[in-house]
């Protein structure tokens, strides 16, 4: 069995290296070559307060098997300087059963998770679009960012947060890039972004429907448990929701409260991956609201955790053990 840990994860897989075995499962998924197993999700309690749970899946054309083992402690750093987010991939053989990998998931889930925020970018944007607006300023919010100005000729960025203070972090992404960034209200980033990417974990809803112009291409990456909620749920029956997969976005994605409101069905939400395969036109018209509802599937941390053992076998990074 082969064992990557954490540590050498983010010097293997760049953002660029997570984007094709990303685009490949929703790809996969809607043709029904792949298959995304239930989540289970589970609330610790105690002082704690955790989450844990699994992902997983079997995606037949990419010949990964396996799960995602892992949750969110929300005191970790504070109380023991270690990221919030913990996760471990495991991989097994798929005509075997026997175990192949051990991958530290960390890192890895913020690559895949803002990798499918970019692919929605690529394929539901407008093509003009110049002014991307950030919702959030989280660890995760700076993956979203290097991400998503990888797939337009962005001009600049506006960003909010409700600690302010903490936008210093994307603006620093953005000036990497060589481009202006502009803490702003929501009302001036749903006036100005073009495209929005929310990534904010949040239990009642931040962004409005009527803050959002015609046209914006919105990437709702923050809900991916029961409850949690990033947008008002009128933006969804304004909008053409499209997901990573409709089970899930139904149940713990941003979709939950629309489609339990009854302002939108299952039957309403398109899988990404017929955008991809070119079984559906995707945007329409350039005055269209898309809005890609990214729950995050356990097939995605399997593609990219497979990627990163391949790079490590490659770069002789690999440890083999016997198991």
């Amino acid at each position: 069995m082969i064992v990557v840990p954490e540590a050498a994860c983010p010097s293997l897989l760049s953002l660029d290296d997570a984007f094709a075995p990303v685009e490949a499962v929703f790809a996969a998924m809607t043709r029904g070559d792949a298959t995304n197993f239930p989540v289970v999700r589970e609330a610790l309690g105690g002082a704690e307060e955790a989450l844990y749970g699994f992902k997983g899946g079997y995606d037949r054309a990419g010949a990964t098997l396996g799960l995602k083992a892992g949750g969110y402690w929300p005191h970790n750093l504070a109380r023991r300087q270690l990221t919030n987010h913990q996760s471990t991939v495991f991989l097994f053989d798929p005509e075997t059963g026997r175990p192949t990998a051990m991958v530290g998931g960390n890192y890895l889930t913020a690559a895949r998770t803002a990798a499918a925020s970019a692919v929605s970018i690529k394929h539901l944007a407008r093509p003009d679009a110049r002014v991307l607006g950030m919702v959030g300023a989280g660890h995760q919010a700076a993956f979203q960012l290097r991400a998503a100005l990888r797939q337009r000729p962005f001009e600049r960025v506006v960003g909010w947060n409700r600690d302010p203070d903490r936008l210093s972090r994307l603006a620093e992404v953005a000036a990497e890039a060589g481009l202006p960034f502009e803490a702003v209200s929501l009302d001036r980033l749903g006036a100005e972004a073009d495209v929005i990417v929310t990534i904010a974990s949040s239990f009642a809803p931040i962004l409005a429907a009527a803050q959002v112009r015609p046209g914006t291409h919105l990437a709702c990456m923050g809900t991916d448990t029961k409850g949690k909620q990033e947008v008002d749920s009128t933006l969804l029956a304004r909008a053409t929701v499209f997901t990573d997969e409709i089970a899930q976005s139904v149940t713990i994605g941003e979709a939950q409260h629309a489609v339990a409101a009854g302002l939108i069905r299952a039957a309403d939400i398109t899988p990404l991956g017929a955008v991809i395969n070119g079984t559906h036109p995707g945007r329409a018209s350039p005055d269209q609201i898309t809005l890609f509802d990214g729950t995050g599937v356990g097939l995605q941390d399997l593609a990219v955790a497979a990627r990163v053992v391949a790079l490590a076998k490659a770069a002789g990074l690999a440890a083999e053990v016997a198991f």
